[in-house]
């Protein structure tokens, strides 16, 4: 049985949690290592903390947090911001992170991805993706929080990602981060089908009905989100089940 994960999406700031809208006016949340606990009360699939300063301000996400997280963390979970070397992933797995994300170096050196997916294997090594369109014209893979246009569509650059040995893609519009008005569907599927690799749908989610539509309609093979789960609250567990060709069921109680 099919049982698509479902992530909260983490973002950090000088050490605390934000939200963001559209990459911008980013508030702050709460502590991190607070929300760690709730969501393993919660029973969550996995977590993602993303450090959304760590590229601009030239280091990786901090290992001695990770470790702090990973004290805590009862699912396992990713980490991502700012790496750029075989040295940085070691010891962030080292300190308990199972995954990390990489994005921004990804696009400045390809060839770094097949070497960290030789070095630790696959299934550690997500690529980030965040897609903007801007002026009318078509989708375009960015970088840097979203500052800094790569030329590469979203397909061509998943595809790219996949050959270079990635284990699983996070797609994320920056036009739909943040409003809870539903992921980019259209985005998600063109992305799903052109990879064979799990792709993960992050930026807009308002509703388990937008959990249920990524899956089903965009074939999404996890879900992931950040406002819903800290404006609307966590809800009771970060489940869900899919049987195959049925509706899918949430395991809320």
């Amino acid at each position: 049985m099919f049982r698509p994960r479902v992530i909260p999406v983490l973002l950090l700031k000088d050490k605390g949690l934000v939200k963001s809208e559209k990459f911008k006016n980013h508030r702050y949340v709460g502590d991190p290592i607070n929300a760690v606990k709730i969501f393993n009360d919660l029973k969550a699939d996995e977590l993602v903390f993303l450090d959304i300063l760590a590229t601009a301000e030239k280091r990786s996400i901090s290992p001695e947090f990770v470790r702090r997280v990973g004290d805590e963390a009862n699912m396992p979970f990713a980490v991502g911001g700012g790496i750029r070397s075989i040295k940085e992933i070691k010891a962030l797995i080292n300190a308990g992170a199972e995954k990390v994300v990489i994005n921004t170096y990804a696009v400045e050196n390809p060839a770094f991805i097949k070497e960290a997916s030789e070095e630790f294997g696959s299934s550690t090594i997500v690529v980030s993706v965040d897609v903007n369109q801007r002026f009318l014209r078509k989708q375009q893979v960015y970088t840097a929080a979203g500052t800094k246009s790569t030329g590469f569509s979203p397909v061509e650059w998943v595809q790219k990602m996949q050959d270079c040995g990635a284990g699983e893609i996070i797609i994320n519009s920056i036009e739909h981060d943040g409003t809870m008005q539903g992921y980019d569907w259209k985005l998600v599927k063109e992305v799903a089908e052109a990879v064979e690799i799990p792709v993960v749908a992050l930026g807009g989610a308002g509703s388990l009905n937008d959990f249920t539509r990524a899956v089903r309609e965009s074939y999404a093979s996890a879900v992931a989100a950040g406002s819903l789960f800290v404006f609307h609250g966590p809800r009771k567990a970060v489940l869900v089940n899919y049987p195959q060709n049925k509706e899918l069921v949430h395991l809320f109680s």
